[in-house]
């Protein structure tokens, strides 16, 4: 299973765009009509038609986080998942890359989206695109119940515990997502995989160059190992450079928060820059979940 996209829903897309596309540095994919205006896709150099969707609402929320599978292992989630209780529906994707699969709310609200069938498109060239989504990380009311919640349902796996976090994975990459013990639900950030750590660092040039400083590093994490830089968007949510996330194994040794502790004053590896607590967390709060769709038999 891997992570492909996620779907999001604001005021001003086509602001959003041209931020992402301009500065960000992603690349156009499709424009499709939409209900209210028309939804754009950008997407990286790596094999997925997109990385991320904008549509036009008079509010902003995530619409999905979009996953791809096999067919077996889709037949193996709504086994699952029906079991579970869970809302679910039926979907078949008509953004681009197609496929169908089902749409699943999460017991806090957080909306996944698991298509199997999907396309993909060739890789394009260009060293300062991302290749793909690293990881989306949400916001929990309770995370440790969310870890267990996947874990039995979804079939993801907890990787780490730290104070902060619940990471989890669904593939060998360390997470492609985790919960953050934040008091309430809601998307913490976006993760885009550069192709290396030069990438990272030209992005963190490129923004600068517009007068935007990270809220929080450069810097590498304890838990994954990634390098990192984030970012609050113009247009509200927090976005990540991130690259060299670790690749675990099977019998990976779950971490338990004793396991991840720093010096007095350090909050990552290097210890070599400040974190805007306050702002990213105003930016993580910004972004709910929306479910606007009925829950049917798989």
């Amino acid at each position: 299973m891997k992570l492909r996209s996620i779907e999001l829903a604001l005021p001003d897309p086509a602001a959003a765009a041209t931020f992402m596309t301009e500065i960000w540095g992603m690349a156009p994919a499709e424009t499709k009509a939409g209900a209210n205006g028309d939804r754009l896709y950008l997407r990286g150099s790596g094999p997925f038609p997109y990385l991320v969707a904008f549509e036009k609402s008079e509010d902003e929320f995530v619409r999905s986080t979009t996953f791809v599978c096999t067919a077996e292992e889709l037949e193996a989630l709504k086994a699952r998942i029906a079991a579970s209780g869970w809302a679910a529906s039926p979907t078949v994707s008509k953004d681009p890359g197609g496929g169908h699969g089902l749409l699943v709310e999460l017991p806090e609200g957080t909306i996944l989206r698991f298509l199997t069938d999907a396309a993909e498109v060739a890789p394009i060239a260009g060293r300062d695109l991302p290749v793909k989504l690293t990881h989306v990380v949400f916001n929990a009311a309770d995370a440790e119940a969310c870890g267990a919640a996947v874990e039995d349902v979804l079939g993801f796996r907890v990787s780490d515990r730290t104070k902060g976090m619940v990471f989890v994975r669904c593939s060998d990459s360390h997470h492609s997502t985790a919960f953050a013990r934040a008091g309430f639900a809601s998307l913490n950030h976006v993760a885009f995989e550069m192709e290396d750590m030069d990438a990272v660092m030209r992005g963190i040039g490129r923004l600068r160059d517009h007068a935007l400083v990270p809220a929080w590093g450069p810097g590498r994490h304890g838990p994954g190992a990634n390098v990192y830089a984030y970012f609050i968007a113009p247009f509200g949510p927090v976005i990540e450079f991130s690259t060299a996330v670790e690749k675990v194994p099977e019998d990976y040794k779950v971490g338990a928060p004793d396991d991840w502790t720093w010096p007095a004053g350090r909050i990552d590896h290097w210890g070599m820059s400040d974190k805007d607590f306050e702002g990213l967390r105003r930016a993580e709060e910004r972004f709910r979940f929306r479910r606007d769709w009925e829950a049917g038999p798989l």
